[in-house]
């Protein structure tokens, strides 16, 4: 039945089985007398075709009784995979308007949230970026400050075994100003030690006059911005002002009302001058009862205010609602006070600028000179004294 099924197609048959990856074919030639079985590779199962000429009569077959149509259909067969083979790879390399519409539809969508991402992504690289600035300023900051407080230690104005380690008011609160005013007034100590060491060496070479006029109007000027910040902070705190916490201990000894005597500061200054004219001596003297006077004026206002301070101060054991009525008074003293330490620093200013113009600029130079001299030996012997205190108190221990 098998090869009668065959025997419509003349011109080509083909036997195909597989049998572990070995093919075999069946070829059957009409147009030749006998049938050739080839083998590509032969197997054990076709072995039993070797007389492959007994099926001579059972292949022959005649031409004419063929249908002709018969043999183009394998052809039309094969022809239509391989068109449709083409069709297919045809759709998937061009795919139709409708799936093109598909894919396109979304593209825009996936472009807006890319593009919103990244957008997100630099405005938070942005803000990283501020927040570590800014945390690099703190730090820069609290490192200064630390300095600082480091620098206003070493010139004595914190000490460890004083009462007055900073400023601490009678709440035991920390005022915050004050505490500026410290550090302000640490740096101005640096800058004048600094303007000092120039007139010096200024005056050591002979400079000319017209670097010697800069160098005194820069440290007249830097007395000026202490006068300036010694306001501010009466403002704040006319007590602490007045009483010279932020002085060295040695410094305070000849405090007078936040500050030194324009008297003594004369005394001290023109010792040092040399080549004093007569006219000059005679200014200066008069310069000198000029600020004795005005000294003495501020002294006995001062001591009024303070008697009258006492005064509104003090208690009846027996009066409980007066306290009130008597603190105001108190406070009103106490502004007054404040008008009284800004009196004391004008006249200091005073002096300053008046002994300036009497002197010339190489006297003015030496007298600044002397007087930076004064205050910087008066700090020295203050940290000197404390050291001294504290190695009596805590003396070294030498090992055996």
């Amino acid at each position: 039945a098998f090869f009668s099924q065959c025997l419509s197609f003349p011109s080509l048959f083909v036997y195909e089985k597989n049998n572990d990856s070995t093919k075999q074919y069946l070829y059957m030639n009409s147009s030749s007398s006998t049938t050739e079985l080839v083998a590509a590779k032969r197997m054990d199962i076709y072995e039993s075709f070797h007389q492959v000429n007994l099926w001579e009569d059972s292949f022959k077959v005649d031409h004419s009784t063929l249908n002709p149509i018969s043999s183009p259909m394998l052809m039309m067969n094969s022809s239509s995979i391989e068109n449709k083979s083409e069709c297919v790879l045809h759709e998937s390399r061009e795919p139709s308007e409708d799936d093109q519409e598909i894919i396109e539809e979304p593209i825009p969508k996936v472009l807006r949230r890319q593009a919103q991402n990244r957008e997100a992504a630099r405005k938070c690289r942005l803000r990283k970026k501020a927040y570590v600035q800014q945390l690099e300023t703190s730090r820069l900051k609290l490192m200064q400050l630390e300095l600082e407080i480091e620098k206003t230690r070493k010139h004595g104005l914190n000490r460890s075994n004083s009462l007055d380690v900073g400023y601490i008011g009678s709440s035991r609160t920390i005022n915050s100003e004050i505490s500026l005013f410290e550090i302000e007034y640490g740096r101005w100590i640096e800058e004048q030690d600094r303007q000092n060491q120039e007139l010096k060496n200024a005056l050591q070479n002979n400079a000319s006059d017209i670097q010697l006029h800069l160098l005194v109007e820069s440290s007249l000027n830097q007395y000026s911005n202490l006068f300036r910040m010694k306001a501010e902070a009466a403002k704040v705190d006319v007590f602490y002002l007045i009483s010279g916490a932020w002085k060295s201990s040695v410094e305070r000894l000849f405090l007078w009302i936040g500050g030194s005597r324009p008297s003594q500061i004369l005394n001290i200054v023109v010792p040092k001058l040399d080549a004093l004219t007569d006219e000059q001596m005679g200014s200066i003297n008069n310069l000198r009862l000029s600020s004795q006077q005005a000294e003495d004026a501020l002294s006995m206002g001062l001591e009024k205010l303070q008697q009258s301070m006492v005064y509104n101060i003090q208690a009846d054991p027996l009066d409980f609602g007066n306290y009130g009525l008597q603190m105001a008074y108190a406070m009103d003293k106490g502004e007054a006070l404040e008008d009284f330490v800004n009196q004391a620093d004008h006249l200091r200013e005073q002096t300053l600028l008046y002994m300036s113009r009497i002197l010339t600029i190489g006297q003015a130079a030496q007298g600044l000179l002397a007087m930076g001299e004064y205050f910087h030996r008066l700090r020295t012997l203050s940290s000197l004294w404390i050291a001294r205190s504290c190695h009596h108190f805590y003396p070294t221990r030498h090992s055996n």
